[in-house]
C-alpha cells in the first residue's frame, strides 16, 4: 500500500536485531543499533508496513493492529520474555513500566499510498498557494503574530525549514505548511497551521497537498504526524489524501532508564 521507501524506514528498527518474540499480533526485537533516544520504539500498525518471506525472521506481521516493538539489548534484558508468563502487548508494556521505561505520548503517523501519490502528482498547482522564501519574512511575521501561541508550538511551521508553502487570501498569508527531512531518511515531516478566522475554507488541505507534491518532486516521501487526541489534525490528514500507517511511540525523555 505504501512505497518501499516508507516501509523500509518503519521496518528499519527490526532489521539486524534478534527476534525475541513473534506471533500474529506482536513482534519484539532486540536491536543493538537503536539510538539512545529510540532505545524503545513501538509501532502499532493499521495496515501493511512491510512484507517478508519465510527467510526473513525480522519481518513484522502485516495485519492491522500488529504491534512492532524494538528495544536495545539493555532494555530487552529487563523484559523477561523467556519466562513462564504469556507474552502479550500488555505484558511487554507492563514490564517496561516496571523497569522505569516511560513512553512518550503516541503520534498518529500518516503517509500517502501509491495510489494517492499518483493522483496528487496529476493535480495542477493552486494559484492561491505558493512557496515562501526570505522575501516573505514580513508576511510570515504577521501570520505568526495572528496565530494562537499553542497552535504555533503544536504546528512547528518555520520559514527557514527545508520547504515552506503558504496559502493566501489576497495579500494576506492565512495558512502555511513546512517540511524538513526526517533524520537521515527520505521522509519529509510536515507541519501545518491555519489562522483561526481562515479555517473551514480548505486552505490547510490545499497547502498540505501542494507541499507534499513538492516533496515528491524532490525525491522525498511526505509524512504527516499528530497526537492521537487531535481529531481536527487527523481529519485534515484524511482530507489531504493521507492514510494512517499506525501509531508510533518512543521512550520519553523523562524516562528513568
Amino acid at each position: 500500500m505504501f512505497s518501499q521507501t516508507i516501509t523500509d524506514f518503519w521496518r528499519a528498527p527490526l532489521v539486524g536485531g534478534d527476534v525475541l518474540h513473534r506471533d500474529a499480533s506482536l513482534t519484539v526485537v532486540s536491536n543493538p543499533g537503536l539510538p539512545e533516544d529510540r532505545r524503545v520504539t513501538v509501532l502499532t500498525t493499521r495496515g501493511a508496513v512491510a512484507s517478508g518471506g519465510p527467510a526473513d525472521p525480522a519481518a513484522p506481521t502485516d495485519g492491522p493492529g500488529a504491534v512492532l516493538v524494538a528495544v536495545t539489548p539493555q532494555v530487552a534484558g529487563l523484559l523477561e520474555l523467556a519466562g513462564p508468563r504469556a507474552v502479550t502487548e500488555a505484558s511487554v508494556r507492563r514490564a517496561l513500566q516496571e523497569a522505569g521505561v516511560a513512553l512518550h505520548e503516541a503520534d498518529c503517523v500518516f503517509h500517502l499510498t501509491e495510489h494517492t501519490t499518483a493522483a496528487l502528482l496529476a493535480e495542477d498547482d493552486v494559484p492561491t498557494v505558493r512557496r515562501l522564501s526570505a522575501q516573505d519574512a514580513a508576511a510570515f511575521s504577521v501570520f505568526e503574530a495572528s496565530a494562537p501561541e499553542q497552535d504555533l508550538d503544536d504546528a512547528y511551521v518555520e520559514l527557514d525549514h527545508w520547504a515552506v508553502l503558504g496559502a493566501f487570501e489576497g495579500e494576506r498569508l492565512v495558512a502555511a505548511a513546512s517540511m524538513y527531512p526526517w533524520g537521515d531518511s527520505r521522509l519529509a515531516d510536515t507541519g501545518v497551521l491555519t489562522l483561526p478566522d481562515a479555517r473551514g475554507k480548505g486552505h490547510a488541505r490545499r497547502v498540505v497537498r501542494a507541499i507534499s507534491r513538492y516533496a515528491l518532486s524532490q525525491g522525498y516521501e511526505p509524512q504527516y504526524r499528530c497526537q492521537v487526541d487531535n481529531a481536527a489534525s487527523r481529519a485534515l490528514a484524511a482530507r489531504a489524501g493521507f492514510t494512517q500507517l499506525g501509531t508510533w511511540e518512543v521512550v520519553s525523555p523523562g524516562s528513568t532508564l
